[in-house]
């Protein structure tokens, strides 16, 4: 099916007000403009009454996204584009319009920024394929810059195969041709589609569709999530051969860049690594990169030598754990969650330590735990102190709990079979 008219649907002020809603929900910092969400919500109908008539007479202009640079793990910058809130709203505006139309008909193992589907059931469908229907051998593919190599031309061909709306295709080529501003200098993009703007995602999935339904067709299993890409194969003769069928279709017809120093052949024996998991033949585990880097985070909310007391650093640290177990509690990782709590107590110990500073007052606490006899006087500026019974008996795993500190070891680990689709 085909759709010939829906600029109306797009600037319709009901349309424009739930735009605003999701762009509220979100937040997110302001473009180049400094305009606040919070700002334009606070003229909320003035500003919606622009933006329809702007987009009902044709004049509306986006303005050039505001780039900025996010480190990355292996210590490159990801260059991400913020648009204007006003330019959020229209590009939300969009997408409540042109998903619904695309949505049912992508692949069905394609699991990034897609309502109803996450980064769990990507893993679960790939720990499927590989242990259930046997498809040991994986080709781990990396695209090199995707959102920035997306060529328009074929973005627009991807979004008319259902859309022939030419003032939909013009909006969309506007927004892909507004630029980016950096240091104060305008750049033009000829090519790419910048993350952080609303309307990227969906475009990227159409735009990569091609790739996904060209690999069905060929009876190639393959999961997708954005451009994390893994195909399946029984053997590894199979495997190269899906991996020069997948450079075909991605460097030749959709003229992207593989990045053939990342992309490998890799099989579940050996562990294959996917979104902050590796997948062996009996278990998942939490990826060592990601344990590292969470010990990172923890570091940073926990020094010794700072004024916040422990109260409010489990107030800080509360919602990380809570985000970050809540990700990764479908791997198979009881050991490594009680070990990891284990190192936290001892970090907040001994930030409590420093606070008492010398041993008077560790022995105090130890009396009012009921604690009774003459203590050893240890300092409270060793690490290796924050390790000795009687640190532990003045401040016992139950003192964490009274001052409301998550446990990760009380949640439910292992839980991946959840995520398997029937």
């Amino acid at each position: 099916m085909k759709y010939y008219s829906l600029i109306d649907k797009v600037y319709r002020l009901d349309n424009l007000k739930k735009a605003y809603g999701a762009v509220k929900a979100n937040n997110g910092a302001p473009g180049i403009d400094g305009q606040t969400v919070r700002a334009f919500g606070e003229n909320l109908e003035a500003e919606l009454q622009v933006l329809h008539h702007e987009l009902k007479t044709g004049t509306y202009k986006p303005s050039p996204v505001r780039r900025v640079e996010i480190p990355k793990l292996d210590g490159s910058k990801r260059p991400l584009g913020i648009p204007t809130v006003r330019d959020r709203v229209v590009q939300q505006a969009l997408l409540n319009i042109l998903q619904p139309i695309f949505e049912p008909d992508f692949h069905p193992s394609s699991y990034g920024y897609r309502p109803g589907r996450s980064c769990h059931q990507a893993v679960a469908k790939a720990e499927r394929f590989m242990n259930r229907y046997e498809l040991k051998h994986v080709v781990d593919l990396d695209l090199s810059k995707c959102f920035d190599r997306l060529d328009h031309d074929l973005i627009l061909q991807g979004v008319n195969r259902k859309v022939s709306d030419g003032s939909v295709l013009r909006l969309i080529r506007l927004f892909l041709e507004a630029g980016v501003m950096k240091d104060g200098a305008w750049e033009e993009t000829p090519i790419g589609s910048p993350q952080g703007g609303v309307i990227s995602p969906l475009l990227t999935n159409i735009y990569l569709d091609h790739f996904d339904q060209a690999m069905k067709e060929k009876g190639i299993r393959i999961v997708r999530y954005a451009d994390d890409i893994l195909i399946f194969a029984r053997t590894e003769r199979q495997a190269r051969r899906y991996q020069e069928i997948a450079y075909d279709i991605l460097e030749g017809e959709l003229k992207l860049v593989v990045n053939k120093e990342k992309t490998h052949l890799t099989s579940v024996e050996k562990g294959v690594a996917y979104l902050g998991f590796v997948i062996y033949p009996r278990h998942v585990s939490i990826h060592p990169e990601k344990v590292a880097k969470f010990k990172d985070t923890i570091r940073k909310l926990t020094p010794r030598n700072h004024g916040m007391n422990v109260e409010e650093m489990v107030k800080r640290l509360n919602p990380i754990l809570r985000g970050w177990i809540n990700y990764f509690r479908i791997a198979n990782c009881k050991k490594v969650i009680f070990s990891l709590m284990q190192w936290i107590r001892r970090r907040l110990r001994m930030k409590q330590m420093r606070e008492w500073k010398s041993w008077k007052a560790l022995h105090k606490a130890l009396r009012r735990r009921g604690y009774r006899g003459e203590f050893e006087k240890i300092s409270l500026r060793r690490w290796r102190n924050s390790a000795s019974p009687l640190v532990s008996m003045a401040l016992p795993n139950q003192w964490f709990d009274e001052i409301g500190l998550v446990d990760l070891a009380r949640y439910e680990v292992g839980i991946l079979h959840r995520f398997y689709e029937s």
